[in-house]
């Protein structure tokens, strides 16, 4: 498969809704693409599970809400990335602005989000079928195994 295309065969069933609403958080390869099924406020969201800027797993971070929109935030370096869009947030200031305040900012899309539905209990999620480049394809797959690997061996180098 080429680098901008992305698989879009599916829905793939990923679990029974009362056992997703039970974890919470849950962890699926779908075509060799692993995927993070959250169930927050009494909705499915569908994310690839590892952060864009450095691989880190955002099946632990934590879920809260910056300028309106609800964000995991990547545990390894406090990234934010909002659940419905997969747009990265971070507060910045204008310097062109003054008084200079602090106020959010998108750097776009840059987590590849995937559609969940539902049919009488059983949930399902179709794998973007968005074409291009988004950031988290990074650390996809195989070749992303082994970006991950560096990057974590990188960090400890630093510890």
């Amino acid at each position: 498969m080429a680098d901008n295309e992305q698989p879009t065969a599916g829905p793939h069933f990923v679990g029974k809704r009362d056992e997703l609403i039970e974890a919470k958080r849950s962890f699926r390869t779908l075509q060799g693409r692993d995927i993070l099924i959250i169930w927050h406020q009494g909705v499915f969201y569908a994310m690839d599970s590892y952060c864009y800027h450095a691989g880190g797993t955002l099946q632990n971070g934590d879920i809260e809400e910056f300028n309106g929109k609800l964000c995991i935030i990547c545990p390894r370096h406090k990234y934010k990335i909002s659940l419905a869009e997969g747009e990265g947030l971070y507060k910045g200031v204008d310097p062109t602005i003054k008084p200079s305040t602090t106020r959010w900012y998108s750097k776009g899309v840059k987590q590849r989000i995937h559609a969940v539905t539902e049919t009488n209990g059983d949930v399902y999620v179709k794998l973007s079928d968005k074409c291009g480049w988004i950031d988290s394809d990074y650390y996809q797959g195989e070749k992303g195994k082994v970006e991950r690997e560096k990057a974590e061996a990188a960090e400890k180098e630093q510890s």
